[in-house]
Order: C-alpha cells, then sequence, then structure tokens
C-alpha cells in the first residue's frame, strides 16, 4: 500500500477525495513526503474503436490491462487511477475529472492533484507489455538530465505521452498555462477537450525508443496479438508466474530456475507426480520458516538434494549394504520394501 492511501480490503482502493480545487488546471502546492515517485493512470476512455468496452477490464495472460499496468508502477509512493472506481490487485487512489469524459489533458490535471512527488509517472490503462524495469528507466532517464519528460516512442516512432516520466512542476505550470489560455479566448477556464499534444508541444522531452513497452490495445486485433504474444515459449512462463502471484496474493520473487530444476529432478529421480507435490511441499516448509526469497532457496535445496538421493539409489550408484541382501527395512516382507 502505498504512502496517502487509507487501509483497507486488498483491490478496493478509495474513494475519490474531496476536490479542493482552487481552479481548472490550477493544482494545490504538493506537501512534503518520502523520498520516490507518484503514478497517475488514465483509465477513463471511451473505447469506441473497441465497441465501448470496458478496455481497462478486459483480460491478457487473465489478467485485466488495468492491474497489469498498476503492477508495472507498484514502486509508486502514491497511484492515482482516473475513472471510476473498480476491484484492483492492488489498492490506488481514484480520482475523476469534472466533467466525466473531458479527455486526457482533463483527466491529467485531475489525477495530479492528488500526487505530491516530484517525479509522476503518467500511463494509459491498456498496455500488457509495460514492465516495472522500463518505468525505472524513463525514471532514470528523467533524473539524469534536465529536460521535462521522458517518454517512449512506438514502432513507427510516434510519441507516447502515456508511457512517460515528467517534472511534476512542469506538468502544473504548462497545464495552468493551457487553462488560462482557454480561459481568454473562450471563457471557459478548464482543459476539457483538448489534445495531449497541447501539452507536450511545450514541454521539453527526452525520447526512448521501446516497440513492446509502448504497445496499446486500442483495437480487437491489438488485444488478439498481445494474448497471442504472451504464450509463446519465451514469454509464457513469466507471464503465467505474474499472474498467479497476482491472484493468490503473493509479492515474492523467487529464483524460478532453481524451482524447475527441483521440478525436473523429482519428476526425473522419483516419479512424475513428485514435481508439483514437492514444490507444494517446499512453499510450505518456506512459509513456516518465515518465508522470503532465502527460505524457498533453502526449502529447495534440501529437496533437490533428497531428489537426487533417491535417483543415485534408482541408478544403483548407492553403495549396497554390506550384508548384500536388498535394502530394505529388517522386517519388510517382499511386497513391502520401499521399491516393490
Amino acid at each position: 500500500m502505498t504512502a496517502n492511501e487509507p487501509v483497507g480490503a486488498p483491490g478496493a482502493g478509495s474513494d475519490p477525495a474531496p476536490e479542493s480545487d482552487p481552479g481548472p488546471g490550477r493544482d494545490p502546492e504538493p506537501g512534503p513526503g518520502p523520498a520516490g515517485y507518484d503514478a497517475v493512470v488514465l483509465a477513463g476512455g471511451a473505447a469506441r474503436r473497441l465497441g465501448g468496452a470496458d478496455k481497462p477490464g478486459l483480460r491478457v495472460g487473465g489478467r485485466a490491462l488495468l492491474d497489469r499496468v498498476l503492477a508495472a508502477c507498484g514502486g509508486a509512493r502514491t497511484t492515482v487511477v482516473v475513472a471510476g472506481p473498480r476491484p484492483t490487485a492492488r489498492p490506488v487512489t481514484w480520482a475523476r475529472e469534472d466533467p466525466p469524459g473531458g479527455g486526457p489533458l482533463a483527466a491529467l490535471a485531475a489525477g495530479l492533484r492528488h500526487t505530491s512527488a516530484e517525479h509522476v509517472v503518467v500511463l494509459s490503462a491498456d498496455l500488457p507489455f509495460l514492465a516495472e524495469p522500463t518505468v525505472g528507466r524513463l525514471l532514470s532517464a528523467l533524473t539524469a538530465g534536465d529536460a521535462d519528460g521522458v517518454l517512449l516512442t512506438d514502432a513507427d516512432d510516434r510519441d507516447q505521452p502515456l508511457v512517460a516520466a515528467y517534472r511534476a512542476t512542469a506538468l502544473r505550470r504548462e497545464l495552468a498555462a493551457l487553462a488560462r489560455d482557454r480561459g481568454e479566448r473562450a471563457g471557459r477556464p478548464d482543459l476539457t477537450g483538448l489534445p495531449l499534444r497541447r501539452l507536450t508541444g511545450a514541454l521539453r522531452l527526452t525520447r526512448l525508443p521501446d516497440a513492446v513497452a509502448s504497445f496499446d490495445c486500442d483495437t480487437w486485433d491489438d488485444i488478439a496479438t498481445a494474448r497471442a504474444r504472451i504464450r509463446e515459449h519465451g514469454h509464457v512462463l513469466d507471464e503465467w508466474i505474474s499472474a498467479a502471484k497476482d491472484e493468490l496474493g503473493i509479492d515474492l520473487d523467487v529464483d524460478t530456475k532453481v524451482l524447475l530444476d527441483l521440478a525436473r529432478d523429482a519428476a526425473h529421480g522419483v516419479a512424475r507426480p513428485a514435481a508439483p507435490l514437492t514444490t507444494f511441499l517446499v512453499g510450505y516448509a518456506a512459509g513456516r520458516s518465515g518465508g522470503g526469497p532465502e527460505a524457498v532457496a533453502e526449502s529447495a535445496r534440501k529437496a533437490a538434494a533428497l531428489a537426487l538421493r533417491w535417483a543415485e539409489e534408482a541408478a544403483g550408484s548407492a553403495p549396497a549394504p554390506a550384508t548384500g541382501r536388498p535394502d530394505a527395512a529388517p522386517d519388510a516382507t517382499p511386497d513391502t520394501r520401499p521399491d516393490a
């Protein structure tokens, strides 16, 4: 759970906070807070090219698109989702532009009001392949330079301003300027209906090419492409583990190679059903001893050594008993020996 979020059931989020709005596009000064970054996820679009479907709730790899994006910005101190509240895999703060459906700039301004960090990651809710290392790369590039923001470009070299990290002061400055300009020109100082390019055109931006992380799902063909890609050999295991951890409420990174080697050894040295049962027992033992990657690794090491001993005995490499009789309990009958 991030700072500024009320304690509650996982996935429940928090209700939209009361707005003490000093004016459209003008945000209150951020208060002091711990070092880190905040995230604003825009999830309230109309999804017209998907026939009005609930795009943030569409599942890719068994996980809602919104939950996949929330996992990518899991290191944020505060995560604000601009949309109507819904169940999510982790707690978030909810916000809404006024009126709803006012477009990306109005939504961004609404979300930004609930942030206080110096750096803000701004994301759309339809990025199936965005991962936490990419968010880290955006933030590292932002802090290393003097640009107002760092964004990804897609396979066609187009800017993706909703896969980006920005300096919050620059966003607030330009959003306020746009609202003032709208007020002077149209007599309505708000950001409703203004395109994102009005904002990005006023910012000094650095660009990072990434055709995969910037891939977004605007059409049903995009959804089909994403669902097919995560089942490819090089992705399916990581995708399954991430989905399973989300579903089980587990936030634990372990050495999957250790567990896979253990499963292989148990299957080959004992019997195929021993593989899933052994990995279950390793997890249970690790939990009993306090959990954590070290506990998993130690339990896996012990189980792997046991499986190796079984394999050696099956191969006849273990020393024979001194009496030359079968390796059985002293009182065993032929049909109750361990290998009968």
